[in-house]
């Protein structure tokens, strides 16, 4: 896009008070920024004051913005824009992008989750995210701390692609943490936002962010949410597009696990392992060859391969809810200070993870 096409969009991004909403129509009707600005005493009297009042500065800003190395703009009549986005009555009119661009084009999957996860919820996100970004498929999320960076992070050990979705402008990181994770992300994929540079992390933009990340995929996948949850709005803004949604469940005495049972009640297809996500997208996801997962159980019995007997049954007798010590005394007849070596070992393998009040749980790969 040249310099003055540039400037006819930012323009009309940066006309105060005037969304989506109010754009897209107008854009619609006279085809493009360059007519929609040249249409003057036919816009409505509310865009044409806004646009009077467009700040010259910033746009020079959001140019010097543009002019580093992979930032794009993607307006929505650009080939790259994404298909599935455009869609959406209430898309956005351009996106900023820090990264690849052909990012974009793979079919995604949305994961997202509680921004403060047990041990074993951050484990299922990171490694549904390794396996079906190591075949092939792009995993969405949204940059925040918790099951979002444990999807981003699994996504890029696979070896695959993966797109942050951020309730900020392009040119800060937030949360400040997981700045070198987005480094990471836009050499191997992309950040994406609608929000100006300079636009700080405000309530009000996390909602509007998050119809981006259900609208760029073909469903969603929630890890742990509570039953008042942000991953609850995705996952509801998912439906209203017309998207698959999915949804992992959990023990009944977890609370972060009451929020997906709720989805699942609702409608959201119950998964336990990576395969059931391919199986259900189909041909949502074209000629991607994508291998069948194995399952949850499967998966814990290879995860336990190489143990001992003694140690095999510890875990047998875990259960995959949390437990005490003093129980597992009692179901496997090993002395405490057995259990205690026992499990100690098991957590620093990752086979099983301490949780709030003294209690154990045990994890166990999903795919290996």
């Amino acid at each position: 896009m040249d310099e003055q096409s540039l400037r006819e969009w930012l323009t009309l991004l940066r006309a105060p008070g005037v969304g989506p909403a109010r754009l897209n129509p107008l854009l619609d009707r006279y085809g493009s920024a360059a007519a929609l600005l040249r249409a003057g005493g036919e816009l409505p009297e509310t865009v044409r004051k806004s646009l009077a009042k467009t700040d010259e500065r910033a746009i020079e800003q959001d140019l010097q913005w543009l002019s580093g190395p992979q930032n794009h703009l993607l307006t929505r009549d650009d080939a790259t824009y994404p298909a599935l986005l455009r869609e959406l009555p209430d898309s956005p009119v351009a996106l900023w992008l820090h990264g690849e661009p052909d990012a974009l084009s793979l079919p995604q999957l949305a994961i997202v989750g509680s921004r403060n996860p047990t041990s074993g919820g951050g484990s299922i996100a990171r490694e549904f995210a390794r396996y079906l970004a190591s075949h092939g498929l792009s995993i969405c999320s949204g940059l925040a701390i918790g099951i979002d960076t444990a999807a981003h992070e699994g996504a890029l050990e696979g070896g695959g692609v993966t797109v942050a979705v951020t309730g900020t402008g392009l040119d800060r990181v937030y949360p400040a943490s997981n700045r070198e994770l987005a480094h990471r992300i836009a050499e191997r994929g992309a950040l994406v936002s609608e929000f100006l540079p300079g636009t700080p992390a405000r309530p009000g933009n996390f909602p509007r962010r998050n119809r981006i990340i259900s609208g760029l995929s073909v469903g969603t996948l929630v890890v742990e949410a509570a039953l008042k949850s942000g991953s609850l709005i995705t996952a509801r803004m998912a439906l209203e597009q017309g998207r698959e949604l999915f949804a992992i469940p959990g023990s009944i005495h977890n609370p972060l696990a009451r929020g997906c049972h709720a989805l699942i009640r609702e409608g959201a297809k119950l998964v336990e392992n990576a395969g059931h996500i391919i199986e259900e997208l189909g041909t949502a996801l074209g000629s991607l060859a994508i291998e069948e997962a194995g399952s949850q159980d499967d998966a814990a019995v290879q995860g336990a391969g190489g143990l001992d007997e003694e140690y095999v049954k510890l875990l047998e007798n875990m259960g995959f809810d949390p437990i005490s010590t003093d129980s597992l005394i009692e179901r496997t007849g090993f002395s405490a200070e057995a259990v205690s070596s026992m499990l100690l070992l098991l957590e620093l393998e990752g086979h099983v993870s301490s949780v709030p009040g003294g209690l154990f749980a045990r994890t166990g790969s999903l795919t290996e």
